[in-house]
């Protein structure tokens, strides 16, 4: 197995494989239910603005084996920008091989290109692997929980 990938910046034609990289994903974490027509909308949402938001992939031989979102917000704490990573995922074949680790890198630049004072990401409480490899790549843990509302339309 080759083990040299190139990471870049995701595109429209890219987005069935994103999409299966996010069925992937949302095995994994247990607050999210895959349908792959709103995660394709998601994923196109990123793609065709990519001043909020970035998607970088991460490619071996023309096959994506990663990818690695973030959007920009506004931290009133940091007082200025903050990215928000969203979906960090590898397929299995190429975990531990570093490719987590270049793609977040790569998304830290895109951030801070873009004025971001810190990152933020959610993760499974769970997933005991992802947890560790977000630690052992300096992420912190904080005192902070999400809360989570879905928004309802409502009857006019």
């Amino acid at each position: 197995m080759n083990k040299n990938f190139v990471i870049r910046t995701g595109a429209l034609p890219d987005i069935d494989k994103l999409t299966d990289l996010l069925r992937v994903l949302f095995t994994i974490e247990t607050d999210f239910v895959f349908d792959a027509e709103q995660q394709r909308r998601g994923l196109e949402l990123i793609l065709k603005d990519n001043t909020r938001g970035c998607l970088l992939v991460a490619e071996v031989e023309q096959e994506i084996i990663g990818m690695c979102t973030a959007q920009l917000l506004v931290s009133t704490a940091a007082g200025g920008m903050k990215a928000l990573v969203e979906d960090l995922v590898v397929a299995e074949r190429y975990r531990s091989k570093g490719v987590g680790k270049q793609l977040l890198q790569a998304i830290e630049m895109w951030a801070v290109s873009k004025g971001a004072k810190r990152l933020d990401l959610l993760a499974d409480r769970s997933n005991t692997p992802a947890l560790e490899f977000y630690r052992q790549v300096g992420w912190q843990t904080t005192e902070l929980i999400c809360l989570q509302r879905k928004i309802i339309k409502t009857p006019i």
